[in-house]
C-alpha cells in the first residue's frame, strides 16, 4: 500500500511514544521509507538510538544542526516527504500547529510544509476535552490536517476516556487512505448515521429500528475513494467504519451540534433516522408504574430538523446535501415534497413499510430524486447501495 512512499514521522513527548517503534515497523512492512524526528520530550520515553535502529535512518532532533541547516535542511525535510505523521501528537504540539508557533525542529517542520499531515493525538482525557484543545482541533481540521483518533480507553494516568493514541495498524491504514489518489481526494464529507435516543427518564427512551448499517457502508465507500469522512453516529451496535473521524452522539440536538461543529464540508449525507420528537420535560427520576388505572401522559415537542437546517444555511452550506426519506405510503410524492421542503439537493427514498425489512436489515431499495431526475435503483445490499451512491457523487464532482 505504501511502496516507495516517504513518511516523515514526528514523535511527540508522551507515554504513547513507545508505540512509535511499532508504527515504524508497520510502515516499513507496507514498503514505506521512514525518516524520524523527535521532540525533546520524546527522548524521555524512547531513545533516539532505538528509533534510529528500527527506522534505519538518522533521527533528527535539533533545529540548529549546522550540517543540515547549511542546506536549509528543515525546509527539505518538511517538503520531500509524501506524508507527515505526528504520533503521538501532544496537546502542546497541536497548540503550536494551530497558532503557527515554530519554536523547535518539529514545529518548524510542520509550519514550513505543504505536505499532507496526519495527526494521532495522545493525551489525558481532560486535556483532550479542554476547550483550548478542542478549539485547536477545529482550527487544524479547517486547515486541512487529517486526524486519526484519539481512541477511548484506560490511560496510563489511571483515568478513562478519549485520549489514547490509535494503534499503529490503524494509523497506517489512515496514512494509506490519505495517499490514495482517489477521485474524492481532498473532499470532506459529513455523514450522519444510526438512530437517535431521546430520553424519557433515566432508564427509558424513544428510538427507532435503524441499525446504522447504511450510513457505515456509505462511509466505507467514500473513504475508499479518498474522501475525508466525519462520521456522526447515534447509538449503534455496529463497529464504526475505519479511517473516519467518528463522533458518537445520543440525541437529535447533540447530532445537530456535532454537524455544525464540523462544517465546513464539501458534502453532507444525512442517513441517520433522527427522532422527530423529544420529551418536553425530562423526568430526572424513573417514572413509577401506577397501581391505579390512570394512563401515563407524556408531552412531546419537535426536535430540530437537521437536514433542513443545513440545507438552508446562508453561509458555509455544503456543495452537495443528501437526505434520506423513509416512507411507508405515497412514496414518490412524499419524497419529492420532502426534498423541496427541506431544501436538499438529493433525496434517497426507501420504502420502510411493514414487511419491507429495509430498516434494520441488510438490503435497501433506493429511488434517487433530484431536481433533474427520479432514478429507481434495484433492490440490493446496503454495501452495493453505498458504492453506487459513491460513484454518483464522483460523477457529480467532476
Amino acid at each position: 500500500m505504501l511502496n516507495g512512499r516517504r513518511i516523515l514521522l514526528i514523535i511527540g513527548g508522551g507515554i504513547a511514544a513507545y508505540k512509535s517503534l511499532q508504527l515504524i515497523r508497520e510502515l516499513q512492512k507496507q514498503g514505506a521509507m521512514v525518516t524520524p524526528v523527535m521532540t525533546t520530550g520524546a527522548s524521555e520515553f524512547v531513545t533516539p538510538l532505538s528509533v534510529a535502529a528500527l527506522s534505519k535512518s538518522k533521527v533528527f532532533t535539533d533545529l540548529f544542526d549546522l550540517n543540515d541547516e547549511s542546506e536549509m535542511g528543515h525546509i527539505e525535510l518538511s517538503r520531500s516527504a509524501d506524508l507527515i505523521i505526528v504520533a503521538p501528537a501532544t496537546a502542546n504540539l497541536m497548540a503550536k500547529m494551530a497558532l503557527g508557533i515554530a519554536s523547535d525542529l518539529p514545529s518548524t517542520l510542520l509550519l514550513a510544509t505543504d505536505t499532507p499531515i496526519l495527526i494521532a493525538p495522545a493525551m489525558n482525557v481532560r486535556m483532550w476535552e479542554h476547550s483550548a484543545t478542542q478549539n485547536n482541533f477545529k482550527t487544524l481540521i479547517n486547515n486541512g490536517v487529517h486526524f486519526v483518533g484519539p481512541d477511548e480507553g484506560d490511560m496510563a494516568c489511571g483515568e478513562f476516556g478519549f485520549g489514547r493514541m490509535s494503534e499503529p495498524d490503524v494509523i497506517v491504514n489512515s496514512a494509506s487512505n490519505i495517499l490514495i489518489n482517489g477521485p474524492l481526494k481532498g473532499k470532506h464529507v459529513i455523514i450522519t448515521s444510526g438512530p437517535t435516543h431521546e430520553p424519557i427518564d433515566p432508564v427509558r427512551y424513544i428510538a427507532n429500528r435503524s441499525s446504522g448499517n447504511q450510513g457505515s457502508a456509505i462511509a466505507n465507500a467514500l473513504v475508499a475513494l479518498g474522501a475525508r469522512v466525519t462520521f456522526i453516529t447515534g447509538p449503534s451496535s455496529l463497529e464504526t467504519p475505519e479511517n473516519c473521524k467518528v463522533i458518537k452522539v445520543e440525541t437529535a440536538i447533540e447530532m445537530l451540534d456535532a454537524v455544525k461543529t464540523h462544517i465546513p464540508c464539501d458534502i453532507a449525507i444525512f442517513s441517520a433516522a433522527v427522532s422527530d420528537w423529544r420529551v418536553e420535560s425530562l423526568n430526572r427520576n424513573k417514572i413509577k408504574k401506577k397501581q391505579s388505572s390512570d394512563i401515563l401522559k407524556i408531552n412531546f415537542i419537535e426536535n430540530p430538523d437537521i437536514l433542513k437546517t443545513i440545507s438552508k444555511m446562508k453561509s458555509n452550506r455544503p456543495e452537495l446535501v443528501i437526505g434520506f426519506a423513509a416512507e411507508t405510503n405515497n412514496l414518490i410524492e412524499n419524497a419529492i415534497e420532502k426534498r423541496i421542503r427541506k431544501g436538499c439537493d438529493w433525496i434517497l427514498l426507501n420504502d420502510v413499510s411493514l414487511g419491507s425489512d429495509i430498516m434494520g436489515g441488510i438490503e435497501n431499495h433506493i429511488t434517487l430524486i433530484s431536481s433533474d431526475e427520479t432514478q429507481e435503483w434495484p433492490r440490493m445490499s446496503k454495501t452495493a447501495v453505498a458504492k453506487k451512491l459513491a460513484q454518483k457523487i464522483v460523477d457529480y464532482s467532476k
